[in-house]
């Protein structure tokens, strides 16, 4: 164990987060710990492989080049020509759960024009619209940490589908909205993953039929790809985030001036969205090394990130990282954001610490099937 993992989490008597309470955020070697155990529970193999070769800032394997190393991340995500409906891509899965037109399987104009679109509906307009619908929600659930225990990932579900039915006009219980939606990019992440994939025709068909079940639930199934990823990034990151703000004890630092700091803070570390699967649209080079057309690109969010590092980034763009660079960043970042920032608010007079963590091995992105809190000392 490198001997700063060591390093505990102080907070300072006034509240105010200073860089070496974001230091420390980062360093922890419990919370650190508890985290790297979501990878290596969910994506066993996936995970060694992209720890065996992260020092590699581009490594090719056969037609696949992994892609670590932050410039060359970004790179990708600017100057490389990507096919948005390449199989086994995020756009060849919103291929399959919409019938066109989602902003993941578009390009040129029709692209610009969608995320325009989208970005409009989460700008800080729309946020101010939906935000008392997601406080609502933790201001009924978070008061049973008062005299009890609260299921966490059970609450940020209900948190999820909220924001996802708000963001496309979806009418079903939020609840329901959420399963959907969750059932939906389970099935797909088949298709997102390096490797063999046996029962494939099982799987593809087993695909077809979640993202039918979700399009039936929304007023315009080409949302169906929105509200995927409303839920799954929220179900990944807020118990993640939560978890290790529990265990690195920085509930004393939050406060109205620190939490949106923190909150992309632990976003950062934990990378919900841990790898970002491509494919070359045209031959290209990139960081020195020579793309073919066709070639699959792993983008690894996380390293380029630097979620593995024991201290936070001094360069800016690692934090915007987990969301992707240029054309290709979510819109949805700032929501994001804002979100787990009020999750931390709610919890933080209560200053829950983790009784209970069970790690989801069938879900899209590395997370928590249940996260149980409980009260803790003042």
């Amino acid at each position: 164990m490198n001997p700063s993992d060591r390093t505990t989490a102080t907070a300072t008597p006034t509240g105010t987060t200073t860089a070496t309470d974001l230091a420390s955020l980062a360093a922890s070697c419990r919370a650190r710990r508890r985290d790297r155990r979501v990878y290596l529970h969910s994506h066993p193999a996936l995970f060694a492989l992209l720890c065996a070769t992260r020092r590699r800032p581009v490594l090719r394997i056969g037609r696949t080049l992994l892609v670590h190393g932050a410039d060359a991340y970004r790179e990708a995500l600017t100057r490389v020509p990507l096919h948005r409906t390449a199989p086994g891509t995020t756009g060849g899965a919103a291929a399959r759960l919409t019938d066109g037109g989602a902003l993941f399987d578009q390009d040129g104009g029709d692209h610009r024009t969608a995320r325009r679109t989208l970005a409009a509906g989460v700008d800080t307009g729309a946020r101010a619209r939906i935000r008392p619908l997601w406080q609502a929600v933790l201001a009924e659930r978070v008061p049973d940490l008062a005299t009890g225990h609260l299921e966490l990932v059970d609450l940020v579900r209900e948190l999820a589908g909220t924001t996802a039915a708000a963001l496309t006009g979806a009418t079903v219980p939020a609840r329901r909205l959420a399963d959907a939606a969750a059932e939906a990019a389970a099935a797909a992440a088949r298709d997102h993953l390096p490797g063999p994939r046996p029962g494939r025709a099982r799987a593809a068909a087993e695909a077809v039929d979640a993202a039918a079940r979700l399009s039936a639930l929304l007023p315009d199934p080409r949302d169906a790809m929105v509200a995927v990823a409303a839920v799954n990034t929220t179900l990944a990151a807020v118990p993640r985030a939560v978890a290790w703000c529990a265990d690195a004890g920085l509930w004393a630092a939050v406060d109205g001036a620190t939490a949106p700091r923190l909150a992309a803070e632990l976003l950062r570390l934990t990378a919900p969205s841990p790898l970002l699967p491509r494919a070359a649209a045209a031959d290209a080079i990139l960081a020195g090394h020579r793309v073919r057309r066709g070639d699959r690109l792993i983008l690894v969010a996380r390293h380029a990130a630097h979620a593995h590092h024991r201290a936070p980034s001094p360069d800016p763009a690692a934090t915007q990282a987990v969301f992707g660079a240029g054309p290709h960043a979510c819109p949805g970042a700032g929501l994001a954001r804002a979100q787990l920032a009020d999750v931390l608010l709610a919890l933080a007079p209560h200053r829950p610490v983790v009784t209970r963590a069970r790690v989801d091995r069938r879900c899209a992105l590395p997370g928590y099937a249940e996260l149980t809190l409980r009260r803790g000392r003042s």
